[in-house]
């Protein structure tokens, strides 16, 4: 199974996460730090990265249980019950990642449903926290302390890692202090973890265990690449397969968390799918990695820029993307009104053209939904319109339709934007015929 690194109350929570090292430039370093690391041993960078991380406690106002009986005192003194918990405490960590400020990167899931948070410095002064901003879809939420003579942790090029590359994971797993192990890059632009959210994880085998979630992710000269994440966990502790958000990503989130207190998606009106072998031999083209245009919204800038469904982008920027999945995550996260250079093939002709980001539309309304779709919330993601969750036992859940499924179609018309699903579901009548992707693979669900 995969769980989170950081809950725990008693036994150790599992869940599931956690993005996208190319898409974004990589962040300024924080001047926090000595630059001077080359060809010192690693004790000594430690010295000074390890006061940058930082333990933080969570305590959450949330019912032990949901059944309302529980909430009868005659119910629960008849029964000789404990009194009901009205709180939960948890753990992770975090990265201080401006000094002067105090801004403190952490996991989104480390601080959701918050009532106070708690943070620890390794010279233990312990501050309350002020929760800036939390994006779900990153896994990604900042926070702000008062406080001097804090140090902060320079970032690294995450975009520059190779598999091999020495890391070292600082956190506070299962309570126990600050613990630093070590290990090399395993892996590079895992996801499929969640396929809702926006992922491109870094995968290491340093050891990460529950506590560890939001700390951070080093190179050797102490630069931060990473904000450890998640892990998998068969047996509820580290099996040496652990996660972490690419600072690339995870300082692209800040930007926006501290500038607007969220994430603010953007989109450029397409849909698309990843350009498989079968597509590119059927394409005659060489290339082995892209995303292939499925439909094009009217008057977005994808099409005022002239892109055409089957056109293959190759890169944003100036950098390679890999998949659907890879453009996805550029070009949501990408700052609204920001400009982005696409690079594409179009009759296996290699053009460029620039675009604007917009905002993507937010959810489909209510009433746009029919009863076979209730407990669905449906949102724009670059060209896309992905089922960001579903409801546990809804008529959606009974229906077969999943939390991350892209539906590209409504009874055969293709669709791009939520207003265009709202419209073609209004249109339908009794019957839905949805074609979607789900996990890479193309479905065809029929729903009564």
């Amino acid at each position: 199974m995969i769980t989170r690194s950081s809950k725990y109350v008693g036994v150790f929570a599992a869940l599931v996460l956690v993005l996208d090292p190319a898409p974004f430039p990589a962040a300024q370093p924080q001047p926090a730090i000595s630059a001077s690391t080359q060809q010192r041993s690693l004790a000594d960078v430690l010295e000074e990265v390890t006061p940058a991380v930082v333990n933080i406690a969570v305590r959450s106002r949330a019912p032990a249980e949901t059944n309302p009986l529980y909430n009868d005192p005659f119910f629960r003194r008849y029964f000789n019950l404990p009194e009901q918990q009205q709180q939960r405490l948890s753990a992770g960590s975090g990265v201080i990642v401006d000094a002067d400020k105090g801004y403190i990167l952490t996991n989104h899931h480390v601080v959701a449903d918050a009532g106070e948070i708690a943070v620890t410095l390794k010279d233990r002064r312990r501050f309350t926290a002020e929760l800036v901003g939390s994006d779900e879809a990153t896994d990604i939420a900042l926070l702000k302390i008062d406080a001097d003579k804090l140090r902060a942790l320079p970032f690294g090029d995450s975009n520059a890692l190779r598999v091999g590359d020495p890391v070292v994971a600082i956190g506070n797993p299962f309570g126990l202090g600050q613990t630093v192990t070590s290990g090399i890059v395993s892996a590079l632009g895992r996801g499929g973890i969640n396929v809702e959210d926006y992922e491109d994880f870094i995968q290491t085998d340093a050891s990460i265990n529950p506590g560890n979630s939001g700390g951070a992710l080093v190179t050797a000269d102490g630069l931060l690449v990473g904000i450890n994440t998640a892990i998998i966990a068969p047996a509820g502790g580290n099996v040496g397969i652990g996660f972490a958000v690419p600072i690339a990503m995870a300082s692209a989130a800040m930007e926006q968390l501290i500038k607007h207190g969220e994430v603010r998606r953007g989109r450029i009106g397409i849909s698309v799918q990843d350009l498989t072998p079968d597509l590119a031999e059927a394409l005659h083209i060489e290339e082995s990695s892209g995303a292939v245009v499925g439909s094009v919204e009217q008057n977005s800038p994808a099409a005022h820029a002239g892109l055409q469904a089957g056109d293959v982008i190759t890169a944003v920027n100036n950098r390679k993307i890999t998949g659907s999945a890879d453009l996805r995550n550029r070009i949501g996260l990408a700052q609204i009104g920001s400009q982005v250079e696409i690079e594409y093939l179009h009759d296996r002709a290699r053009k460029k053209v620039t675009l604007r980001i917009e905002p993507a539309e937010a959810k489909a309304g209510a009433e746009a939904i029919p009863a076979s779709l209730q407990g669905a919330q449906f949102q724009d993601a670059a060209g896309n319109v992905v089922v960001s969750s579903i409801e546990d036992g809804s008529a959606a859940e009974r229906s077969g339709l999943r939390a991350g499924d892209v539906i590209v179609a409504v009874n055969r018309q293709p669709i791009a934007t939520v207003a265009e699903l709202a419209a073609a579901l209004k249109d339908a009548g009794g019957t839905i015929a949805l074609d979607l992707f789900r996990g890479g693979s193309k479905l065809f669900l029929v729903i009564g």
